[in-house]
């Protein structure tokens, strides 16, 4: 015992008089798809505040701490609707973000705009991927980035999403668009052959799967890698947690590499614990709950968050109608009641007899709650700044739309339609399409309600708007979706949809 006893002083005693026998740690904070939620959202996670206090007690707690954002900081909420990004991109700094990647919602209001914001933005902006030399990003954007950690060198690198069908092309001009598996094997390879880092990390804003045929995820990339070590991913709004098999995936080599992602709109921020010896990753989870608010106490931000906050809340404040019942933004519910809501209005609005209408899951960005439908509700429910249109469509080019739509599980359609579909999501086959009882002519024409993000190749809807457009609005189709509600209640209606799944997946 006693024998034991001194081989264990000697240990500690080594450990103290040669402090480098300890392995020293790197945390990385990461966040993703925080889409402008600066309060908590509807289930009482996340908020701007709980967000800073997570991340400033990992500093207090921990010597070597770099954040990232792995892009989608913007668009979500009546803060980017008003503000255009003035709030967000302020932020970015306040919360002490080292590192950040766009998403395709930095976009949202052109480069030009991006640009203003990001050359105020001290924290390094990277991507290896897209090319900015004729755009006003031209020396913003970064590849890569090397921070040496006691001793050790550590290398990131940013991996953006293929904007084609994804983005607007004119929000986009002049940047130029790069594999994004090819560039992120390549730079790896050259950070770890050429710059000599220790450790490569890949934060990305391209999804954990692929979204369309054709493109590549995380975790794709992680197997097929050589040389990336890690990846704080972002963009499908995976909730990765810690244990969860798919955080580990072995590398083309057997090595695991550590891929995480943290859901959407800011309700948990990720670490990742980087042993700087034998570079093992531990990868956890923050919740941003309640038991945060206690220390989230910053006076300085919340009075330069006050003025914003007041406009935002005299908006969500100004009651419209009545919704009886609750829907998840994006279920079959809420695509329903909104195609329906367009085949009602639309007609008016066009002074056209429309056949159908198509609309997009993805553009609705807020939950209905039972009860109460404000103002403020319905601008953050449909934030894009998007026209609608009705489309001349022939019926060949409708079932291939339907085909893409498919591919995502099917989507936003009114309630004349009723389709089936079979095979894999990267081939769907239309067995049976319909539309008014009566099924889909591919020789006949049909005029279609929808949006001109979709019309003009948004979500890889090429094939609606080969037609003529015979009905372009001017104004953005949230505000007539306010006008909609208001007509509801002064005709004694609420809110309400069906589940009804009307592109069904027959396996």
């Amino acid at each position: 015992m006693k024998k034991f006893s001194k081989i264990i002083l000697s240990v500690a005693i080594a450990i103290f008089a040669f402090p480098n026998l300890q392995a020293e740690h790197l945390i990385v904070i990461g966040a993703n798809d925080t889409h402008s939620q600066i309060e908590p959202d509807n289930d009482g996670l996340g908020g701007l505040y709980r967000r800073r206090a997570a991340m400033d007690q990992v500093r207090r707690n921990n010597k070597n701490v770099i954040a990232v954002h792995a892009g989608d900081a913007v668009q979500g909420t009546l803060y980017f609707s008003m503000f255009k990004g003035d709030v967000e991109y302020a932020l970015i700094d306040s919360l002490g973000y080292d590192m950040i990647v766009m998403g395709n919602h930095e976009f949202d209001n052109g480069i030009n705009d991006l640009a203003a914001h990001y050359k105020n933005i001290k924290a390094v902006k990277l991507s290896a991927n897209y090319d900015f030399s004729n755009t006003p990003l031209c020396g913003v954007i970064q590849p890569y980035c090397i921070r040496t950690v006691d001793g050790k060198r550590i290398g990131f690198f940013g991996i953006n999403v293929d904007p084609k069908g994804l983005i607007s092309d004119d929000k986009y001009e002049g940047m130029l668009y790069l594999d994004n598996g090819t560039v992120a094997e390549a730079t790896a390879k050259y950070l770890k052959e050429v710059q000599k880092v220790d450790f490569t990390i890949m934060v990305s804003h391209i999804g954990y799967y692929p979204e369309t045929v054709g493109q590549v995820g995380d975790s794709i990339i992680a197997t097929k890698s050589h040389y990336i070590d890690m990846i704080v991913g972002g963009h499908t709004h995976t909730l990765l947690q810690p244990g969860d098999p798919r955080t580990q995936v072995r590398n083309a080599d057997g090595k695991i590499i550590t891929v995480g992602q943290n859901g959407k709109k800011g309700k948990y921020i990720s670490t990742y614990d980087i042993d700087l010896d034998d570079f093992s990753v531990k990868y956890d989870l923050i919740k941003l709950d309640a038991s945060l608010d206690k220390k989230a106490n910053y006076p300085a931000m919340e009075a330069w968050m006050a003025p914003y906050k007041f406009k935002v809340d005299s908006v969500m404040d100004n009651v419209l109608g009545t919704s009886a019942r609750a829907m998840d933004g994006g279920d079959y519910a809420s695509q329903n009641w909104l195609c329906d809501a367009v085949m009602e209005m639309l007609p008016s609005i066009s002074n056209m007899k429309l056949d159908g209408v198509i609309m997009n899951k993805g553009g609705i960005r807020q939950s209905m709650p039972k009860g109460n439908v404000t103002e403020g509700l319905m601008l953050s429910m449909f934030p894009f700044d998007n026209r609608f249109m009705v489309v001349e469509v022939k019926g060949s080019d409708l079932l291939e739309a339907l085909r893409v739509m498919a591919t995502r599980g099917g989507d936003a359609v009114s309630k004349g339609f009723k389709v089936e579909f079979k095979g894999t999501q990267e081939n769907p086959v239309i067995t049976s399409a319909k539309l008014n009882g009566k099924k889909i002519d591919p020789n006949k024409t049909y005029l279609i309600g929808t949006i001109d993000y979709l019309a003009n190749g948004g979500d890889h809807m090429d094939a609606l708007g080969k037609g003529a457009r015979p009905f372009v609005d001017t104004v953005p189709y949230g505000n007539h979706m306010i006008e909609y509600i208001k007509m509801l209640t002064k005709q004694g209606r609420v809110v309400d949809a069906t589940d009804d799944v009307r592109m069904i997946h027959k396996k």
